[in-house]
């Protein structure tokens, strides 16, 4: 018979861990780079949009959104790092 198949589960150490993640500085400068990204794709959805051309324009405010949302988190998980869990809950 076939026996289930169990991923195994990695151990890290703290070290590791720490290493997966980005420094704040790198958040912010994320957080940046999708804000630009969301301002272009703007300013293309608004040409678009003068131009009736309403697909484009819908796919380049989706874009611009998409990017926001990134940008928000990368600003949000620069925080936290800053200031901590505990600090943001109270």
């Amino acid at each position: 018979m076939n026996e289930p198949v169990h991923p195994q589960v990695e151990e890290f150490s703290e070290e590791q861990y720490d290493d997966l993640f980005e420094s704040v500085g790198e958040s912010h400068r994320m957080a940046s780079f999708h804000f630009k990204e969301a301002s272009k794709h703007h300013e293309l959805a608004a040409s678009a949009f003068d131009l009736a051309d309403h697909t484009t324009c819908d796919m380049h405010a989706f874009m611009a959104y998409r990017h926001q949302l990134n940008a928000v988190q990368y600003a949000e998980i620069a925080v936290m790092e800053i200031q901590g869990l505990d600090e943001i809950e109270e």
